[in-house]
């Protein structure tokens, strides 16, 4: 598969370093805001957080290569402005962030465009381990791979829904700080891609505070499965001075009384015959950098499993937020059959 990747931020470059060691698909072009080369190959060979790559890229004109890979820059504002049909590119994996329009995305002459973002009227949204077998490419040009937080809850809510079934419930997401927020206190951020005007709280300091903010969460899931909605379960969400690694704390009410055993039973035969790193069942005394680019994404904590009186399960699910939920984009796009 010949990948077009739009923007190297955090994710971008978490896709492009676990594409690298992917066979089924050839990131064969980068197209990114940042104009400096040296720049852009620098920001890939070392990572303060995932640490630096051994077969590091130099720059050659206008390209990137390495031992085992040659990747065209490009740096233009708009996916419009490229020629696709001159690198001859069959995806592209939309990793800027930007909000897009999904009917003009479908000019363009590719078999699939993949935005590492939630999209209500996206052709589909996907989750490993949630709806991939509905994934079509007859029908689906524009494809949705949803969010981290949704990726790591979205499973279990099924799993436990399908066997249960959810009556209401609340989820916390305990999530490391982003790119947008600030080290010290500034003035407050407005962020157009994600619908904020003047956010007070993301302009006091990520590395001095934790941070409650709201969370599109559930309503990602929604794109889903339906039944999985804000109506049913509220949401929120605390911003911790942590580079990688989120946890999400589930309380659920449902109808069909179960017991923890039985729970943690029902998750251990669902990992057993999972086809992909989705669900991984934990019980050692770890913490957040224990799970440090783990391709698992929905990490339980069965430490913290509990039920009370048959009805409230209450449940700790770790994810890596970065490289976790970019090995599932990586996932989703490798068992395409075209």
């Amino acid at each position: 598969m010949r990948v077009l990747l739009n923007g190297v931020g955090r994710i971008g470059k978490a896709i492009l370093r676990i594409a690298l060691e992917n066979k089924a698909l050839d990131i064969i072009a980068i197209n990114e805001l940042n104009s400096n080369i040296e720049n852009i190959a620098y920001s890939i060979n070392y990572d303060s957080t995932y640490g630096r790559l051994d077969d590091k890229f130099g720059v050659v004109d206008d390209f990137i290569e390495n031992k085992n890979s040659k990747i065209k820059i490009l740096n233009k504002s708009s996916l419009f402005n490229i020629d696709l049909k001159a690198l001859d590119i069959d995806f592209i994996i939309d990793a800027s962030g930007s909000k897009v329009d999904t009917d003009e995305l479908k000019k363009l002459a590719v078999k699939a465009i993949f935005l590492t973002h939630p999209k209500k009227d996206a052709d589909i949204n996907v989750i490993l381990g949630v709806n991939e077998d509905k994934l079509n490419l007859d029908t689906h040009k524009i494809i949705s791979t949803s969010s981290c937080n949704a990726t790591a809850i979205l499973p279990i809510l099924k799993i436990i829904d399908d066997n249960y079934k959810i009556e209401y419930g609340d989820v916390t997401t305990i999530h490391p700080l982003l790119n947008h927020q600030k080290v010290l206190d500034s003035a407050c951020i407005g962020n157009y891609d994600r619908d904020v005007e003047c956010n007070f709280e993301f302009g006091r300091s990520a590395t001095q505070n934790i941070i409650p903010s709201h969370t599109t969460t559930i309503e990602a899931c929604s794109y889903i499965m339906p039944n999985i909605n804000s109506n049913i379960i509220a949401s929120s969400s605390l911003r911790v001075p942590t580079d990688t690694v989120g946890v999400i704390n589930v309380t659920l009410f449902i109808k069909k009384e179960c017991s923890k055993d039985e729970l943690i039973n029902l998750c251990k035969t669902y990992a057993l015959k999972q086809k992909f790193e989705i669900l991984l069942n934990n019980e050692q005394s770890l913490v957040s950098s224990d799970f440090k680019a783990q391709n698992y994404t929905t990490i339980l904590d069965h430490r913290f499993t509990d039920i009370k009186q048959g009805k409230m399960i209450k449940l700790v699910i770790w994810y890596d937020n970065e490289w976790g939920y970019a090995s599932k984009v990586v996932d989703i796009i490798s068992q395409i059959k075209y």
